[in-house]
């Protein structure tokens, strides 16, 4: 394991708007958004945080090279996909998104998951390590197995009120969000869609019931561990846990929260870029 410090911002080039529409993936209805990039290159696929739907990474996408082709997806029940029947374990998520990488004609793809998506981008390479390029895990855990954040933390995650109450999210933001500014907290969140608690709580049940822990030293991609120093949902312990038990993986601490790579997309941006161009 190696770790990183963060160095100085440089300035990204932003990419046209990406292809948005809606395709069948296993029986289940996908609002996809696809930027198609340069024909040849690796994808990426993001995978949001829980409740969170696709736009609140149009930060990141922006930063990114306009030729990296990046997909990413509303995870059934959240944005403009529908609510499935029953809930979705995270090997039912990590299938998901094969059959989407299938559907969309690509190979092997590059993954990154933030936060609550970092649990499916590490069931994704252990699963379907032919399909994994590199992984990049960014604000994220082990699951159900973690050192844990603080309990009044863990309270203000149980609910969605944050995306659904701008009052309230301003609250628990305090708390949630530390190293990051409420203007940036509140721009981000700005281009999110309101969340039914089934779907939330869907997703909080797949978390629940998974863990990564034991098996992290089967991951064989060269994997990103990103973290901020500041991050109250995410100890930072987590980061260096799995950077200790990931063969290849590499740490990468910054001195931002859990959403410093949307509140800060140009300096995270090009560390995520340099390493899945390295």
């Amino acid at each position: 394991m190696s770790v990183l410090l963060a160095s100085a911002p440089e300035p990204s080039p932003r990419s046209a708007p990406d292809d948005h529409h809606d395709r069948t993936v296993l029986g289940h209805r996908v609002h996809v958004a696809h930027r198609p990039g340069a024909p040849g290159r690796m994808p990426l696929v993001l995978v949001n945080g829980i409740g969170a739907s696709l736009e609140l990474l149009d930060p990141l996408v922006e930063a990114l090279d306009p030729e990296r082709p990046v997909v990413r997806f509303d995870v059934p029940g959240i944005g403009g996909s529908p609510l499935p029947w029953v809930p979705l374990p995270m090997a039912g998520l990590a299938m998901l998104v094969r059959g989407l990488l299938d559907d969309l004609g690509y190979g092997r793809a590059d993954i990154l998951g933030l936060s609550w998506g970092g649990g499916v981008a590490q069931q994704f390479a252990l699963q379907h390590p032919d399909r994994t390029g590199r992984l990049a895990l960014v604000s994220t855990g082990t699951g159900a197995m973690m050192v844990p954040a603080r309990l009044t933390v863990l309270a203000k995650m149980l609910t969605p009120r944050r995306y659904n109450d701008r009052s309230y999210r301003r609250e628990a933001g305090a708390e949630i969000y530390q190293g990051e500014s409420q203007a940036a907290v509140d721009a981000v969140f700005s281009r999110v869609h309101p969340v039914m608690f089934r779907a939330y709580l869907f997703q909080l049940m797949a978390l629940m019931s998974w863990t990564s822990l034991p098996v992290l030293p089967f991951i064989g991609a060269p994997t990103l561990v990103l973290a901020g120093r500041r991050d109250p949902v995410i100890p930072v312990v987590n980061a260096h846990l799995m950077g200790a038990l990931i063969p290849r993986g590499t740490v990468h601490l910054h001195e931002g929260g859990h959403l410093g790579l949307l509140t800060r997309p140009d300096e995270l941006g090009r560390v995520v870029e340099d390493f899945l161009d390295a």
